[in-house]
């Protein structure tokens, strides 16, 4: 039978391979039992696996005999190793309740601490202890988190009783209360549980843990944690593990506390040991940002030029310990860890080490370094830095030489920076960021439920917390910037309005935040462009050195093409002439031509166009100059470019001569139904083959005009969008090909060439064989090959395509990552088709997805030769090329 539960520490056996597998044991527990086997200083528990988390929500939430038994005997485990007992009121075991998903999702999944206590539990931990003010505190902490993990009462209640504690016994932070203060508080709290839920709070112990051990498995499927990996495309079918693991206590006195650390800075990648502690606390003090938290080193403290002692000064053995482990636990997983820690009473203990989250900054230094001091190879250093972390480095920062007004400054917890409108809430900043607008959610703490509004915010400004609370981790996670404990900062939230320093701004306001020196300014900030240098140039040569396929850009202006080339980018993969036509100088001469009812007056209008069109590609050879450059002809729906609105109807006629009734008739002719499947692509080429002999012109022409200037022409590759049958193709080719021979005659020189394809039918991908007998080329244009395959608009789909995620039905928006087994399969058929024709027919993609890290992935499994980005994923697309290839090998 397979085994339910595993225990860790003491005397267990931790010899099952399947106790360190994370898909079974999840990452804490994996990693619990891995410390406890190399002999370091974890506190003994037990491990229920995923299995059981996923049969639970797949079942009617229901815990079963078997797992009921083995929990049992995990308990005993805990209680012989401690030599106590859960219950026992004269010297009870306390445990923890801890959640542990295969894939870390900081903050996402619930936990309890202190389970064990109630009334006359907490009369034995105050005999034991010698120390009545932590036994009631630690009561009150149970309570609340129990509470409102558990039992789903609202947590502010209870920070609501604690306020009106303090004030009345005018304290100003929690460490001044004493013994009587928190055994009354109990009393409040325990009133509030009973007008909330009609029954008194638990006292059975057993109660307390299977509730609490429901709290973690049902929190897999809360709505925070679903956000969450479907923004980091975590699967939704891994469950989570629960580890329960007896209590150690940090807030047993000034010999006493807890931490949070990382064994680099996951800012900024620097070696250094990272972190934060405080003195006499328990670990949610420092993650939730209740208090501020001190120093882990002297010489962090000293440059901050903080008061309160580093725990290397406060705490010189336990932190010399701590150290010990640092160093052996970033060797022994050849990683960054993250690490969480207890001090009770003097004695060191580990309650978590996982790959710590960084930012992509940290990511490519650390990667550098780590094979530059042999801890890793290089193939392992391009496989772990994750392509689209990248993003965050290929933006805008401040520019130094900016004016800044300062209002404020706080933590740097997560570099980069952001300005935009101030929000006072998740579900604010998520609708103005839905709107359009840049947003910055301030917040004094941010909390999970918080998760949408930080993923849509541009960045996130907290009054409260240290460098490793929530809003720190969570936002180095998203690559977002954000300014943690900025003490300034004062929210009034019935007014919606804000104090930061001595200015006073209202919810909406512009504010720029600069996460990498904690700086708050009013306004918006100038910006400098991203370069790619340094540890990212490295990685990128590494990258480079590995893949197999090329990386394109999808671009059609100058200035796209000089930033994909400044990216790395190796030529053109899709340029969308269409886009060139809608500037207000072009647009009435291409609504001319839609609107003319014979060829002399199309070949009018078009003849306005070709100068400018022939321009346009003149710029954009320059900066390609010598690379392969795939245009795409004419390929809109016509009722794009047609007017809408009386203004621009009499401004056409006015243009045109003809009369404006008339001119509204002959729009209502081309009026379609569904124009993304009609009068477009290679259809408008067949019917007015003058367009494409005046764009096929424009680009020979250009490209002779390169070539006379530089000595260094492109290879312009001509693709023939939408078709669908060999013909199509075999009339347009032979348009492009004549035009070709008369430009070459009249210019007195030749280029090379390519007339292809774009694959973006269903049809069209299984005919590839019959229809490579006339490209030369076929690019995979998988954003209609997507709609045409599922039946989907693109831009009607958004609708409920997040509800067919969350269901199960699609594993990722199929328009964000392709649609392997589907759209895929045609892909693969077109790709095998076209090759056994042509077998130096040249394939590549150049929808959105090749951008996508899963999409590449597919590519380099086909064997495609190249795929093509937007100019700002061309690096994404170099790494992810490079990862395919070294996976694959």
């Amino acid at each position: 039978m397979t085994q339910t539960v595993y225990h860790f520490g003491g005397d267990a056996d931790h010899s099952d391979p399947r106790q360190k597998d994370k898909k079974f044991a999840g990452g804490k527990g994996a990693n619990l039992a891995e410390m406890a086997s190399i002999g370091l200083p974890v506190p003994p528990g037990f491990t229920i696996t995923t299995e059981e988390c996923l049969a639970y929500l797949d079942g009617a939430h229901e815990f079963s005999d078997t797992l009921r038994d083995a929990v049992a005997q995990g308990v005993a485990h805990v209680e012989a190793t401690v030599g106590k007992k859960l219950g026992d009121a004269a010297d009870p075991l306390l445990v923890s309740v801890r959640s542990g998903a295969a894939i870390s999702m900081p903050g996402m999944m619930d936990t309890v601490l202190n389970l064990g206590l109630n009334d006359e539990t907490v009369k034995g931990l105050a005999e034991t202890s010698g120390d009545a003010r932590f036994a009631w505190d630690s009561y009150r902490r149970f309570i609340q988190m129990y509470s409102d993990v558990v039992l789903g009462i609202d947590h502010g209640l209870f920070e609501e009783a604690l306020e009106i504690m303090r004030e009345d016994h005018g304290f100003y932070s929690d460490t001044e209360m004493e013994a009587q203060h928190w055994e009354a508080l109990v009393g409040e709290y325990q009133k509030i549980v009973e007008r909330e839920q009609d029954k008194p709070f638990p006292q059975d112990v057993q109660t307390q843990l299977w509730g609490a051990i429901e709290a973690v498995f049902d929190s897999w499927d809360s709505e925070r944690a679903k956000i969450y990996r479907r923004l980091n495309d975590i699967p939704h079918d891994l469950g989570t593990a629960v580890n329960v693991q007896a209590m150690v206590f940090g807030n047993m006195g000034d010999t006493s506390a807890t931490g949070v650390a990382f064994t680099r800075d996951p800012s900024t990648g620097e070696k250094y040991y990272y972190g934060e502690w405080l003195v006499n606390a328990q670990g949610e003090d420092v993650v939730a940002g209740i208090r501020t938290p001190q120093y882990l080193t002297k010489a962090r403290r000293e440059e901050a030029g903080a008061d309160k002692p580093s725990m290397e000064e406060a705490m010189p053995d336990a932190y010399a310990e701590l150290a010990r482990v640092f160093d052996l636990l970033e060797k022994h997983y050849k990683d960054m860890q993250d690490i969480e820690f207890t001090v009770q009473q003097g004695q060191l203990f580990l309650l978590q080490t996982r790959t710590g989250k960084r930012t992509a900054k940290a990511a490519l230094k650390m990667a550098v370094e780590m094979e530059g001091e042999g801890l890793i190879d290089r193939k392992t250093a391009v496989l772990r830095i994750d392509p689209m972390a990248l993003d965050q480095l290929l933006h805008p920062t401040l520019d130094p030489e900016a004016p800044r007004d300062i209002l404020a400054t706080g933590l740097p917890a997560s570099p980069g920076a952001a300005s935009g409108k101030i929000a006072l809430d998740a579900d604010t900043a998520e609708l103005w960021a839905n709107r359009g607008d840049a947003v910055i959610l301030v917040r004094v703490e941010t909390s999970p439920e918080d998760i949408h509004g930080m993923h849509a915010a541009k960045g996130i400004l907290t009054a409260r917390g240290g460098m490793t609370s929530h809003a720190a981790v969570v936002a180095r996670g998203m690559g977002r910037p954000c300014v943690s404990g900025a003490s300034g900062v004062s929210i009034d939230r019935k007014a919606r309005t804000l104090r930061i320093g001595q200015a006073e701004l209202a919810e909406g306001d512009v504010i720029t935040l600069d996460g990498g020196n904690g700086q708050v300014m009013r306004g918006q900030v100038d910006t400098i462009e991203p370069e790619l240098a340094g540890d990212f140039a490295k990685v990128m040569e590494w990258a480079d050195e590995a893949r197999r396929m090329g990386v394109r850009t999808n671009a059609e202006t100058p200035e796209d093409c000089k930033t994909a080339r400044s990216f790395g980018a190796e030529g053109i993969g899709l340029c969308r002439t269409e886009h060139m036509f809608f500037d207000a100088d072009r647009i009435m001469a291409v609504r001319e031509m839609i609107l003319a009812e014979r060829e002399d007056g199309r070949r009018a209008a078009l003849a306005k166009l070709l100068p400018e069109q022939r321009s346009d590609f003149e710029a954009i050879f320059e900066v390609m100059a010598g690379l392969p450059c795939t245009i795409r002809l004419l390929d809109p729906p016509l009722h794009e470019f047609l007017p809408s609105d009386d203004g621009d109807f009499a401004d056409l006629a006015q243009a045109t001569g003809m009369d404006e009734e008339r001119l509204k008739r002959r729009v209502a002719e081309l009026h379609e139904f569904n124009p993304m499947l009609g009068h477009r692509g290679c259809r408008l080429g067949i019917t007015y083959p003058e367009i494409y002999e005046m764009q096929a012109r424009a680009i020979f022409e250009a490209v002779c005009a390169v070539k006379e200037k530089s000595g260094k022409a492109p290879l312009p590759e001509v693709m023939i969008p939408l078709v669908a049958t060999k013909r199509e193709l075999e009339i347009l080719r032979a348009l492009v090909d004549r035009v070709a021979e008369e430009v070459f005659a009249e210019k007195g020189t030749r280029v090379e060439y390519l007339v292809g394809t774009m694959i973006e039918l269903p049809r069209a991908a299984l005919m590839a064989g019959e229809i490579a007998e006339e490209a030369r080329f076929f690019s995979f244009g998988t954003n209609d090959l997507t709609q045409t395959t599922l039946g989907l608009s693109r831009d009607d789909a958004g609708r409920f395509l997040g509800a067919y995620v969350d269901r199960g039905i699609f594993a990722r928006d199929p328009f964000v990552s392709l649609d392997i087994d589907g759209v895929g399969q045609l892909v693969e058929i077109a790709a095998e088709r076209g090759r056994a024709t042509r077998g130096d027919i040249k394939l590549g993609i150049c929808g959105e997805h090749g951008g996508d890290p899963a999409s590449i992935g597919f590519c380099e499994k086909v064997g495609l030769d190249y795929v093509s980005a937007s100019p700002f994923r061309v690096p994404i697309a170099r790494l992810s090329a490079a990862q395919a290839a070294l996976r694959k090998a």
